[in-house]
């Protein structure tokens, strides 16, 4: 019982008080809005369709690291390579966070991760955030989630629940011969499931799909690709994997009826420290790989090297659709010029603020920094101080 109520007691004070405390709060936000205030309205358009498919496939863990296009490990994710030759690569993308849940809020909200909590945990600050799901469904788009697990997982159904989709497509829903030890449904199996229904499904429709194979314990239903039996040679084999059940899925998807008419989007939710055991705060870490692609596509074979965060993915995506992104107020069209183009991410107690050259890294309990790479300004460190402190603030507000 006294455990309890000091759990419970530490959770109310990390969502009812900011320990982020570094300036005014209207100088925090004067800043904040600075750096948002300089990205141009003006887009270029990417698209053939004026209201296409929108295909949201969200990878578990899947760090820059082992993606030969951006620099990795060659041979590890020959299908998602093939796919951004095809389509448009960003390039210098970076997870909001580090934790699944965290980074589905991210990218379907497109709203900032906090350091030591999650809004997700709180059904009541959850229903306040702006989800793709909602603008979609407004739109006329018939909505669905797939996810091999269980999605009372981290509090996930809610959140999913408060983004108001058509339909929720979880474990459950999967023959148990099909699961791991531990999580559930295998992605290839999963992936299967989500053809079968989207070549029943009335278009235009917004679906999401969540892998998890590439998640601990790194278990795969196929012989493993790469020898030796270290944990990064089995979570390297998991990611193998998983473009390879990728790959089967888009070479399926090609032959259907919708996919002339469909926009895929690859992300994944966040990085891994995996294989170099990079540190908590390490950019590594956190770089991930962003790409557009599939049938409604007009601009391909293109390389984006701007430098952006998750939340500036939904941003990105309702610009090209034409649809309100206005409530989407923690994202930057990647498409268009900006005056100052940044990533910002949170590890357990510090932030990481990048800009072209530069990355800071910086420690919020021992008020300084951790890396503080050669051009880093002083302008800099108070920016990335004013987004930690504003950004936490809304979250507390809520």
């Amino acid at each position: 019982m006294p455990w309890n109520l000091m759990d419970t007691m530490l959770k109310y004070n990390e969502e009812t008080r900011n320990p982020y405390k570094y300036m005014d709060y209207e100088a925090a936000a004067a800043k904040v809005a600075e750096l948002y205030a300089s990205t141009a309205d003006s887009s270029e358009r990417i698209l053939r369709v004026e209201r296409p498919n929108v295909l949201f496939i969200i990878l578990e863990s899947y760090t820059a690291k082992y993606v030969e296009h951006l620099g990795g490990r060659p041979g590890v994710t020959p299908n998602l390579d093939k796919l951004a030759k095809e389509g448009i690569t960003f390039t210098k993308l970076y997870s909001s966070g580090d934790r699944s849940e965290k980074g589905m809020v991210a990218l379907l909200s497109g709203y900032p991760v906090q350091t030591t909590t999650s809004i997700i945990k709180n059904p009541k600050k959850t229903e306040q955030l702006p989800h793709l799901s909602q603008t979609f469904k407004k739109a006329g788009y018939g909505t669905s989630f797939y996810y091999g697990g269980e999605l009372e997982f981290a509090n996930i159904r809610s959140y999913l629940q408060n983004g108001k989709y058509d339909r929720l497509i979880d474990k459950h829903d999967f023959p148990a011969e099909s699961y791991n030890s531990k999580w559930g449904a295998h992605d290839h199996v999963l992936f299967e499931r989500v053809l079968q229904d989207l070549n029943q499904e009335k278009a235009p429709f917004f679906s999401t799909v969540y892998t998890l194979s590439s998640h601990e314990p790194f278990e795969i239903p196929i012989p493993a690709k790469f020898k030796g039996n270290k944990i990064s040679d089995k979570f390297k084999n998991s990611v193998y994997y998983t473009d390879w059940a990728l790959g089967q899925f888009m070479k399926q998807a090609r032959k259907q009826p919708w996919w002339d008419s469909t926009l895929v989007v690859l992300v994944a939710d966040h990085g891994h420290p995996l294989p170099y055991d990079d540190p908590n705060y390490r950019s590594t870490k956190f770089r991930i790989p962003f790409i557009l692609t599939g049938g409604a596509l007009a601009d391909k074979g293109r390389t984006v090297s701007t430098i952006g965060s998750q939340t500036d993915i939904a941003t990105t995506l309702l610009y090209q659709l034409d649809l309100p992104h206005q409530d989407f107020k923690w994202g930057r069209n990647l498409l268009a010029p900006s005056d100052y183009p940044f990533a910002f991410y949170v590890f357990r107690d510090g932030f990481t603020f990048i800009t072209p050259g530069k990355v800071l890294s910086y420690d919020n309990v021992a008020k300084k920094p951790i890396i503080k790479g050669k051009g880093v300004t002083p302008e800099q460190i108070e920016l990335g101080k004013a987004y930690m402190q504003y950004s936490f603030e809304d979250f507390v507000r809520k």
